[in-house]
């Protein structure tokens, strides 16, 4: 497993194993890399699979002032022009697959496919108790001077599905015990603010909705709604999991994605002369 580091502020740490066509895996809001640790080494077989760290997340930087969404998007064409792909495969969970979309959105010529998973197309799509409570569970505490690591404890259980094996109990407190509050508080209200991506019956790429069972937060029947929007979708629903589908059932998950992946060609494997450009390398 290499860790690059991509220049200009702020600085992305991605890590990337693998050949082939570049699959780009992107976390959602209380996570970060390695929540993708059970995906990257299977992919590797066939793909160039990376995982980032988002700005303000794990290994990346910090920046100053406030967060617009959109500037998400603007890392994410970083990553794909550090590595020379004109066209990537984008994976993305909750935050990371509003992510993806949003840049679908602004860059459509780049996006190979699109893997979506236990997402929804933007907080108007929430009723307004679940957008209220998501903020509460989240905001309330760290106003009053609490640190991410204390909250996780009350979030971790709204997210994973009633019988959660205890490592993935522990491994998404991990993430949300990593979170920096001041980075996470920028995530937080840039994407409650972030009303819509925009009109998924215009997506034109192959594109894939992935949802736990057990997802109460983004839910099957709002997967199945959206996947109804656009034109040739696909949709999985992984047993016995919930909102981190691909941490609480990683074998299944990673069957279906792997296998719709496989199906849809399309996207550019990095170029020899970008990836050259590493700055580090780390063991798995």
């Amino acid at each position: 497993m290499t860790l690059d580091l991509i220049s200009l502020a702020p600085r992305l740490a991605v890590d990337r194993t693998g050949d082939g066509p570049l699959v780009v895996f992107l976390h959602g809001i209380g996570g970060n890399r390695t929540n993708w640790r059970d995906q990257l080494g299977v992919f590797a077989a066939h793909f160039t699979a990376a995982a980032w760290d988002a700005r303000g997340y794990g290994a990346s930087d910090d920046y100053a002032g406030p967060l617009a969404f959109d500037d998400f998007a603007g890392d994410l064409r970083r990553v794909l022009d550090h590595y020379g792909a004109r066209r990537a495969h984008l994976v993305g969970l909750s935050m990371g697959g509003r992510i993806a979309m949003r840049f679908y959105f602004l860059h459509p010529q780049r996006v190979a496919t699109l893997t979506l998973c236990d997402t929804h197309r933007g907080f108007a799509s929430l009723t307004a108790e679940q957008r209220a409570e998501y903020v509460r569970l989240r905001r309330e505490a760290l106003d009053a001077g609490a640190e991410p690591r204390d909250i996780a404890p009350a979030i971790v259980p709204t997210l994973l599905a009633p019988a959660a094996a205890p490592a993935a109990r522990e491994q998404l407190f991990e993430s949300m015990a990593a979170l920096r509050k001041a980075s996470y508080l920028k995530s937080l209200e840039a994407t409650v603010n972030q009303d819509t991506v925009g009109n998924l019956a215009a997506i034109a790429v192959p594109t894939h909705f992935v949802v736990g069972e057990h997802d109460r937060l983004t839910t099957v029947a709002l997967a199945r709604t959206m996947a109804a929007e656009v034109p040739g979708a696909e949709l999985t629903v992984i047993p016995d999991a919930g909102h981190l589908s691909n941490i609480e059932n990683a074998e299944v998950f990673n069957r279906s994605v792997m296998d719709f992946l496989l199906r849809h060609p399309g996207a550019d494997s990095p170029r020899a002369p970008a990836v050259a450009g590493t700055l580090g390398q780390r063991g798995v």
